[in-house]
């Protein structure tokens, strides 16, 4: 649920000229000006707003200051599976289009360019990434994209720690064969994986059993700290395999009622998602570490956000200022 763009717009105003103030006199704020670099957008926040009009979105984004654009999927590229789960997802969230909706690789690089953007990542799934990295691969070429990005390990594949280890197996498969394309796989976490699992932390396993030169990830802010975990622990336990994060605040603090092992438990805190600097999280401090332990993009994501010209305007808006 979004807040009137007043209130939003006050709050950020009074937080942003602090900081400023502040910036003048201690040093470290004053070099969180220049952390955040080019601002991305993970396009799943406006799905209904691109199906509608492809052209006139971008056209949008470009207006807001965003730079760097992430895709999901699933593509025409991608396997008969995917897109028979994404058909029966799309009835449940309301829109079907996916992908490069529509357009070819090379139709939307000319978009991209045309806008002055770029884009350094693909979310897709885990049957194209194990049985269709070339497409991947060729799509990723095409428009200069570094990353291929799992967004959520598949219900089936982590219900005991066992799966969590075959994960692990699997990664390092999909990390090689990436490598051997010329494109780093990673993985985005969800709220599962966080909490005990038989005496261990399933994150934990993904992390010590992968190849770090293979594998990377992509930190999700709400999720995470949905989940109860410290981004910024992880960040400095984990340097150098964060490469990119999914930046969202959260109006108050607020843990899963279970695991997060389930959409249930995660649609019950989607009303507690809110536009960066609107909430608790220490976006300042976060970002400043994960700057300086490997991370190279900053996405800004508020999942199928109502209004997005507002949200996503006082985002960016407020990320500007670090």
């Amino acid at each position: 649920m979004i807040k009137p763009l007043l209130m939003i717009s006050r709050r950020n105003f009074i937080r942003n000229h602090a900081m400023l103030a502040l910036g003048a006199s201690l040093p470290s704020l004053t070099l969180l000006k220049t952390l955040v670099g080019e601002v991305g957008i993970n396009l799943f926040s406006l799905p209904k707003m691109l199906e509608q009009d492809l052209e006139a979105s971008f056209a949008l984004l470009q207006q807001l200051g965003y730079k760097k654009i992430e895709f999901f999927g699933p593509y025409t590229f991608s396997t008969e599976a995917a897109k028979s789960k994404w058909a029966v997802t799309a009835k449940a969230v309301g829109f079907s289009g996916s992908g490069f909706f529509g357009k070819d690789s090379n139709s939307i690089k000319q978009l991209l360019q045309k806008h002055g953007m770029t884009a350094p990542s693909l979310h897709t799934d885990l049957d194209t990434l194990r049985s269709n990295m070339s497409g991947l691969a060729e799509a990723a070429h095409i428009l200069g994209s570094k990353y291929v990005v799992l967004p959520a390990i598949p219900d089936a594949e982590r219900q005991h720690l066992d799966g969590y280890k075959r994960m692990a197996d699997d990664f390092n498969r999909i990390g090689a064969d990436a490598k051997s394309k010329g494109i780093r796989f990673a993985y985005h976490n969800h709220g599962y994986g966080l909490s005990s699992m038989e005496g261990q932390l399933p994150l934990d396993i993904i992390f010590n059993q992968t190849d770090p030169s293979l594998v990377f990830f992509e930190m999700d802010l709400y999720w995470t700290t949905a989940g109860g975990a410290d981004p910024i622990a992880l960040l400095k336990q984990h340097k150098d395999r964060y490469k990119l994060m999914h930046v969202k605040d959260m109006k108050q603090k607020v843990r899963f009622s279970g695991d997060g092992g389930n959409a249930k438990q995660w649609i019950e805190l989607w009303d507690y998602m809110t536009t960066a600097g609107d909430g608790i999280l220490d976006l300042p401090n976060i970002i400043k570490t994960a700057k300086a332990n490997g991370v190279e993009h900053f996405i800004v994501e508020q999942d199928t956000v109502k209004s997005p010209e507002i949200a996503l305007k006082c985002s960016i808006d407020y990320l500007k200022t670090l």
